[in-house]
């Protein structure tokens, strides 16, 4: 159903990105000894953060405002993977972001902490002239009551010309959650105009849904040529989460190359396994980051970061603070993110 890779191995890898791409605040206290969140009930919630989870909190804050628009692509992720209630009124100001993918991001965000406090703005970029803006605001709509919305990103999934509109439609349907919607994603992936983009998309967004079908097509893109294929493939076999997929993701720990050790190892994680905890140590015991340019040093730095976050064991968390003051942004932002997970398993 896919297209067969090239030979040539690529290990460039781009990572910590939305796939395809990505008003006033309230005065609430962020940083300190105490941290005061309110929800969209208005019932206010006041518990105590650790020095790590201030630092991390932070982070956040600060990449928020970052001028980078990729940074701030990837602090509105953060936010709400880990749940920010208190992040929200400085993301919903994003939704009207110079940059689309921030936008995107933004509304996503939105939808996913179900932020109702947003809703007026959604409504308006449901008008929005970029396409991506208007199905990310279907989404927020759809995640925020109004099921009839999930309707525009069905047919942009296989009517859109632009195989960005296609794959992030084919994204947000696997974010719904609705099986219903599997068809219009088989569609989209199997359209002879359809890119590996979307193709790629495709597969793990049928792989959220949980359709076990798709398993075939998990297995060649893990043993792909392509280094990012196979992180893709590997999340999205995260996503699968079967048995089948839990024995192919413990076989990952013995690839060559280490990032996909990790992007395993992390994968496992979230499944509840913790086998991939010496592939995670090995980073800093064996220094597999030690020499690399700055490109594959960041690129090691935040898959280890995001690895811990999931994983979460003792030995790993101890190297949390030095990922936290690393000097890459995007490596602090990572481990920000593993400091906030654990947070929420507490």
């Amino acid at each position: 159903m896919l297209e067969k890779d090239k030979t040539q191995k690529n290990t460039k890898i781009n990572i910590f990105l939305l796939p395809a791409l990505f008003l006033t605040c309230s005065a609430i206290c962020f940083f300190g000894c105490l941290e005061k969140t309110e929800t969209p009930s208005g019932a206010p919630k006041v518990t105590k953060l650790t020095i790590p989870e201030q630092q991390a909190t932070q982070i956040v804050f600060d990449a928020l405002a970052d001028k980078d628009p990729s940074i701030r692509v990837n602090a509105i992720e953060v936010a709400a993977d880990t749940r920010q209630i208190r992040m929200m009124p400085r993301v919903r100001r994003l939704m009207v972001d110079d940059y689309v993918p921030v936008r995107f991001a933004a509304i996503l965000a939105v939808g996913d902490m179900q932020y109702s406090f947003a809703e007026k703005i959604v409504k308006v970029l449901l008008k929005d002239k970029e396409q991506n803006v208007t199905i990310a605001a279907c989404y927020a709509m759809y995640k925020l009551g109004h099921p009839d919305y999930i309707k525009v990103i069905q047919k942009a999934a296989i009517t859109a010309k632009n195989q960005t509109v296609r794959a992030n439609a084919a994204m947000l349907l696997g974010k719904t959650g609705d099986k219903n919607s599997l068809k219009y994603i088989y569609r989209c992936m199997q359209r002879d105009d359809s890119d590996d983009k979307v193709k790629y998309q495709s597969v793990e967004s049928i792989a959220m849904l949980g359709d076990e079908r798709v398993f075939p097509e998990l297995l060649k893109m893990l043993i792909s040529a392509y280094a990012d294929v196979k992180i893709v493939g590997i999340k999205a076999t995260g996503a699968l989460g079967t048995t089948e997929a839990k024995n192919e993701l413990i076989k990952m720990l013995d690839d060559g190359i280490p990032e996909i050790r990790i992007a395993a190892a992390e994968q496992l994680g979230k499944l509840k396994d913790k086998s991939g905890e010496r592939e995670v140590l090995d980073v800093f015991k064996m220094g597999l980051a030690v020499g690399k340019n700055k490109q594959d040093r960041e690129r090691i730095y935040v898959l280890t970061a995001l690895a811990i976050g999931q994983i979460g064991t003792p030995k790993l968390k101890e190297y949390l603070p030095q990922l936290l003051q690393d000097e890459s942004k995007r490596v602090r932002l990572a481990a920000a993110k593993a400091v906030l997970q654990g947070r929420l398993k507490k």
